[in-house]
């Protein structure tokens, strides 16, 4: 396979580590962007010591001058993003009569908006040179909705029209574009709710058991060979069949 730069967002949470570290062990050029510089060298630091390296760039992708900045960055580092994986997401939960307009906002900041705010520096280069892959990292939520997330579940089903369009526009530019909707995974955010909440999310999944980051890191990587030319405008559900639709 031909390496690529690949450039993951939201890269130092749990499932955006295992993206960036499957990729790189399939031979990618990786990066990721960062708010906590901080808390993001330790974390490149942590990767080295794996024999993963990362390019880094500062950047809230929440802004588009922000996520412009970083994606230029990445470039002089690395060179043309080949492949983009819109993976960066928060939650601010409540129910919808007690939701604040910025709870609101936020969430479709940094869970949508940043699907334009990086695809859209990126998106002419894969046109000129006819060929890139494009994932949004979506949600079993933005499929079957959850109480107190409306904010996030629009956001994520959003995620895949985004998908959809995009992916019709720009197929016969050689350019991919689709979605990977995860369940509920074993990161350390989910790890974190009370044992007694976990295990009654785990009684509702098929197979028994939380999700882990690196089997939605595999889903990933199915996208990108060039095996999957024809796959595009495509949501792959990774949830343990907690969910099932079309």
């Amino acid at each position: 396979m031909q390496s690529r730069v690949a450039l993951v967002t939201g890269g130092t949470g749990g499932i955006g580590t295992a993206i960036i570290e499957r990729l790189a062990r399939m031979g990618h050029r990786v990066a990721t962007n960062y708010r906590d510089e901080a808390r993001a060298r330790a974390w490149q630091a942590r990767m080295r010591e794996r024999g993963v390296e990362v390019a880094m760039a500062p950047g809230d992708v929440a802004s588009p001058e922000h996520a412009e900045a970083m994606v230029r960055e990445i470039e002089r580092q690395l060179g043309p993003v080949e492949i983009l994986v819109n993976n960066a997401g928060i939650t601010r939960d409540t129910t919808f009569h007690k939701m604040s307009a910025l709870q609101w906002q936020e969430v479709i900041n940094t869970n949508l908006n940043s699907c334009f705010n990086v695809t859209r520096p990126v998106i002419e280069g894969m046109r000129e040179r006819r060929w890139g892959r494009i994932i949004q990292i979506s949600s079993i939520n933005g499929q079957k909705g959850q109480y107190g997330q409306a904010n996030y579940a629009a956001a994520k089903a959003g995620m895949h029209g985004f998908t959809i369009s995009l992916a019709q526009e720009n197929a016969r530019f050689g350019i991919t574009v689709n979605t990977v909707s995860p369940g509920y995974i074993a990161t350390d955010m989910v790890m974190a709710v009370p044992e007694p909440v976990r295990e009654k999310i785990v009684a509702q999944i098929p197979t028994g058991r939380l999700g882990k980051p690196e089997e939605i890191a595999y889903a990933v990587a199915f996208f990108i060979p060039e095996e999957a030319d024809w796959i595009t405008g495509a949501n792959l559900a990774v949830n343990g069949g907690q969910y099932m639709g079309w």
